[in-house]
């Protein structure tokens, strides 16, 4: 059924480091064969064998109206003749930054990149040069990108992997990385309390999508904001994933809070490597050239880049319902698992918000890292690969949450609810 996903993995490993060149691909934590993929279309994807998938990863989020959408695609390939990079401004630059700027909350200027790692990164440099201050706050299982201050505690990939201590993070950095648990506006007072006047920023992924989908308690985001009002910190969204997803203003929008920074990725590139920082004037006129703080990138504000993203965001502006259809759709299918789930007896915990869902195999609510962590993931490994054989195509870690694409019908989400039914008595037998 996988012969040649088999063959190109043998073959992939002997050129790049684990055969893959994004860890949680490598099937590691559930076991297998990662498949190989040669197209998608709407709701689908097929591998190197021909298979045919109802997919539920869209690209760990970015394809959000599907694969291969028809306007996006154009959008591309008019762009493309023109060139694929001048490293030079372009009037499409600002029009994106406008159309931002227009759909999200507390967004005055906006720094376009080429990653939500870098987004991240800048971020937080930024924080750190507009008070003055070194240290910020983070919490376990929130996975920021890769850059070395995030990788403390970072849940997703690290915790798919089981690595506890990531080699080649010094103690420097180490030391200037606060954690506690997410949901936990405690102990966030108390790291405060213990670090007066040397916290630059806190931030947050404000609905989680790196250790399953986890909701924020109410008043944990609320009580974070009145603290960095309160002492002159700079409180970031991490919208990598929820942006534009949730909404047209993202989980600022969706849950009513400001931050001061904002970082994106994921939908905003609509499936071309793309990230963007915004937020305030006030801290990002910090940034060069009209500041001190230094962030530069020769891919920033790629043309095919900027017009698959901008593409992609003027769709979502256009038709706002796309955003109730797909948290129908979303909601549609977690009210499905829940039946045939319960019917099973499997201790099990859904997570819903919008359009991303996880499911733990778990007898006690999930609301941070320890809680996911302590989920049963042998469980999760057989209904992995039931759901695969049948056509299913999910996250393969139980660390990560899965992304609705507007593609999927009703047809699909029944499907999904079947499949998973049948899964459930196999495992049981």
């Amino acid at each position: 059924m996988y012969q040649q996903s088999e063959i190109l993995f043998e073959r992939a490993q002997r050129s790049i480091p684990g055969g893959v060149n994004s860890p949680v691909r490598a099937f590691k934590s559930v076991g297998g064969t990662p498949l190989f993929i040669n197209k998608a279309k709407g709701a689908y994807l097929f591998d190197a064998d021909g298979n045919k998938y109802i997919d539920y990863i869209a690209s760990w989020g970015p394809m959000i109206l599907g694969h291969a959408h028809e306007e996006v695609v154009k959008a591309i390939q008019d762009k493309a003749i023109y060139s694929t990079s001048y490293g030079a401004p372009t009037q499409l630059e600002i029009e994106m930054a406008e159309l931002i700027i227009s759909m999200a909350p507390n967004v005055d200027l906006i720094r376009m990149v080429s990653s939500g790692t870098e987004a991240c990164m800048s971020a937080l440099r930024l924080a750190r040069g507009y008070t003055g201050k070194n240290k910020f706050i983070k919490f376990e299982g929130c996975y920021h990108g890769h850059a070395d201050s995030f990788l403390v505690k970072a849940g997703s990939g690290v915790a798919t992997l089981n690595i506890q201590t990531v080699p080649g993070i010094t103690a420097g950095v180490a030391n200037d990385t606060l954690t506690c648990a997410y949901n936990n506006l405690e102990a966030v007072e108390k790291l405060v309390a213990e670090n007066k006047n040397e916290i630059a920023a806190i931030i947050v992924e404000p609905v989680c999508g790196n250790m399953g989908c986890i909701l924020p308690q109410p008043g944990f985001l609320e009580g974070i904001r009145k603290i960095c009002d309160k002492e002159n910190i700079v409180f970031i969204f991490d919208e990598v994933m929820t942006g534009f997803r949730l909404s047209q203003g993202g989980a600022q929008q969706k849950l009513n809070i400001n931050a001061d920074l904002v970082t994106y990725g994921k939908v905003i590139g609509g499936g071309m490597p793309v990230g963007a920082f915004g937020g305030k004037k006030e801290i990002m006129q910090h940034i060069a050239p009209l500041g001190n703080v230094y962030q530069a990138g020769t891919l920033s504000g790629n043309p095919i880049a900027m017009i698959a993203g901008y593409t992609t965001l003027k769709i979502l502006k256009d038709n706002a319902n796309i955003y109730n259809e797909l948290e129908e759709k979303t909601i549609y299918l977690r009210d499905g698992l829940n039946k045939v789930l319960l019917a099973s007896k499997i201790p099990f915990v859904i997570n819903q918000f919008g359009s991303m869902l996880s499911i733990h195999f778990s007898d006690h609510a999930i609301n941070n890292f320890d809680d996911a962590a302590s989920a049963n993931n042998g469980v999760f490994k057989k209904y992995f690969h039931a759901m695969l054989s049948k056509g299913i195509y999910l996250p393969p870690s139980a660390f990560e949450s899965w992304f609705l694409n507007n593609a999927l019908t009703k047809k699909d989400l029944d499907y999904t609810i079947e499949a998973t039914e049948e899964s459930l008595q196999e495992m049981a037998e």
